[in-house]
């Protein structure tokens, strides 16, 4: 058996591997996509709180500060957590220069009742006018 010498061609080399098939490459790039938009709502989870029912509605407006106080006694002002020690300066930081002062306080139901009232108090210090209680609305029975 004789080895014949035959001289590489560039071309023949240089097309097999300069052009990359990108079809599967958007296809899973499309697939990530739509997983990303499916579960993007469902990562969205807000602060925690069993707010106590009332046979009123209670929905705080667009214009007013949302306070958010968990049942293990954490301050949140937006999503944002603040110690209570901090939450007058905050209060008095943000409402700066703003003719309305109004705040709605989102409070758990297993709070104590003196814990809700200095919080209040803070919140009066502060300046604030508006202060209103956010609640869920009464569940009926089905007997």
């Amino acid at each position: 058996m004789a080895f014949k010498y035959r001289p590489i061609n560039k071309k023949e080399v240089g097309t097999s591997l300069s052009e990359i098939n990108v079809t599967p490459l958007v296809d899973v790039m499309l697939v990530l996509l739509i997983i990303f938009m499916v579960t993007a709502p469902m990562m969205q989870s807000g602060i925690g709180v069993n707010l106590p029912q009332a046979e009123t509605e209670s929905t705080p407006a667009d214009q007013g500060l949302t306070l958010t106080i968990t049942s293990d006694r954490y301050i949140h002002i937006e999503d944002q957590a603040i110690n209570q020690f901090l939450l007058e300066q905050r209060l008095k930081e943000y409402f700066y220069g703003k003719e309305e002062k109004v705040v709605f306080i989102r409070a758990d139901e297993n709070l104590p009742y003196g814990f809700v009232i200095h919080i209040l108090d803070i919140v009066n210090k502060a300046g604030v006018q508006i202060v209103g209680l956010v609640v869920k609305p009464l569940e009926e029975r089905k007997d």
